[in-house]
């Protein structure tokens, strides 16, 4: 999944393009710093109170308390015997008194206040936890066994108890791309710790070996033109391939790149080429294939390298390119699963290695071995047994081609897909029917959902302003095609 893969992406790919820049019918107030109204505890004071909990700053911000702390976990959920790691968490408090949405990316957590989409929506606070193994949120030695889907629901579910005991109002669970994924696993797996999950273009690889999905996808997105131009440039950059692997050592010998675990330049080089198309309809809109170069043949060598390294990233498939995501890439060769696509428009002479598997991404002496059931299980529970889970996709996401759906037993539970979006779909860009439905389901879950909204879904709206710094939410983008 190499750039997809870099790129189910994190995102905090997460979310988004567009702006959830919805009208306030709420005041901000101030933080509160009381656990209870007639106290005068710090909410500090309470957070570090916790058992395993230290601090690591506070950053303030106008409405909030802001912190980067740090969770004590053990490595092994199974054994807690066999040690602990410290595990990175931000919480953003607005006030106990407000429900609290629980964010994970996926990846490294952020120490720059932020707010994701449900958080605005409900006027709460947001707990937001770094996946385990992400640096520096990784256990001395590294037992790679102990890096899987339970392991992290565990450190969900654990670090969940702890601070139900301060926030102990409505929680809300939610996460773009991997932390989709992510937030999917953790109701799996303790489904009765959240009120709710809103997981964002959460992709869902069932069957590792059928990808056909996205080959699919691929011949029928956006329209002929923008294809045909990205199509064009893709092949052009492999018929190329001589003069360009020039241009390309010279900069990795400039930026001290190397190339030990993916094996080779020239490996590398097809794996950002082969990325291009599908980087472009995960970061991009329709319209911006104007910027795409509309005469490959006869575009200049540097046109061509440009426009493949704005979208791909010549340093993705570097061992410095790979080392801050060896964890994504180990999960998605044991558990998540990859997907492969083909090139039908690219003579087979010119491609030598096609899309490789994630085992080429992460270091030999890391073993791996992969778990086809890991997914399917995850799926049959979500199809039969998903409640109050909410899956927001973009239309133009390559990631959307393999997505979670509901079956027969799901309850008070939506799909929705928002029109000509990319990985950076959310809420905001439904379509408004769905975008009322979806706002009045979060407010309902969170418990803060007014009589109005209960009586009329188009009623629904944010609770809190817009705030442009704190709400700030583009397409994340990261050095290999990752969700």
């Amino acid at each position: 999944m190499r750039k997809a893969l870099r790129w189910l992406l994190a995102l905090t790919v997460f979310i988004g393009t567009l702006s959830t820049a919805g009208a306030a019918t709420a005041a901000q107030p101030e933080a509160t710093n009381t656990t209870t109204s007639g106290t005068d505890t710090d909410i500090k004071d309470r957070l570090l109170a916790i058992p395993g909990m230290s601090l690591i700053e506070e950053k303030p911000y106008p409405g909030y308390r802001f912190f980067v702390l740090n969770y004590t976990q053990p490595v092994d959920h199974r054994d807690p015997a066999k040690g602990t790691f410290q595990q990175r968490i931000t919480v953003l408090h607005k006030g106990v008194d407000r429900p609290t949405v629980f964010y994970t990316g996926g990846y490294n957590v952020s120490t720059t206040p932020s707010r994701r989409e449900p958080t605005q929506i409900v006027d709460g606070n947001q707990v937001s936890l770094e996946y385990r193994f992400f640096t520096p949120s990784r256990p001395s030695p590294a037992d790679w066994t102990k890096l899987d889907i339970w392991q992290a629901a565990s450190d969900q579910h654990r670090l969940f108890q702890a601070l139900k005991q301060v926030y102990t109002h409505n929680w809300i669970a939610t996460g773009g791309s991997k932390g989709g994924m992510t937030a999917t696993y953790y109701e799996r797996f303790y489904p009765r710790d959240m009120d709710g999950v809103v997981a964002y273009v959460a992709p869902n690889d069932v069957v590792n070996d059928e990808d056909s999905a996205y080959d699919r996808f691929f011949a029928s997105v956006g329209t002929k033109e923008c294809r045909d131009k990205l199509n064009a440039v893709q092949r052009e950059a492999l018929v190329r391939r001589e003069p360009l692997e020039k241009k390309y050592a010279q900069y990795a010998a400039d930026n001290g790149y190397t190339f030990t675990t993916i094996g080779s330049l020239d490996r590398a080089y097809e794996a950002v080429v082969l990325d291009y198309v599908w980087g472009f309809w995960q970061y991009s809109l329709l319209k911006d294939c104007d910027t795409i170069p509309a005469d490959a043949k006869n575009a200049t060598d540097q046109a061509i390298w440009d426009s493949v390294d704005t979208i791909s990233g010549f340093s993705a498939y570097t061992d410095q390119g790979l080392e801050t995501y060896t964890p994504y890439y180990y999960q998605a060769g044991t558990q998540l699963g990859a997907p492969t696509i083909h090139f039908p428009y690219i003579e087979k002479k010119l491609i030598r290695y096609g899309y490789q598997p994630p085992r080429n991404f992460v270091p030999r002496s890391i073993p791996m071995r992969f778990q086809p059931w890991a997914m399917r299980d995850v799926d049959t529970w979500v199809r039969h047994h998903a409640d109050h889970m909410l899956y927001v996709y973009g239309q133009n996401d390559p990631w959307g081609a393999e997505r979670f759906r509901l079956g027969q037993g799901a309850r008070d539970s939506y799909v929705f897909t928002a029109p000509g979006m990319n990985h950076g779909a959310n809420v905001a860009g439904l379509v408004p029917d769905q975008k009322a439905l979806a706002t009045a389901r979060i407010l309902q879950w969170a418990g803060v959902a007014s009589p109005a909204v209960q009586a009329d879904p188009a009623a629904a709206r944010p609770l809190a302003r817009h705030d442009a710094k704190l709400d700030a939410r583009d397409v994340e983008r990261r050095q290999a095609l990752r969700p």
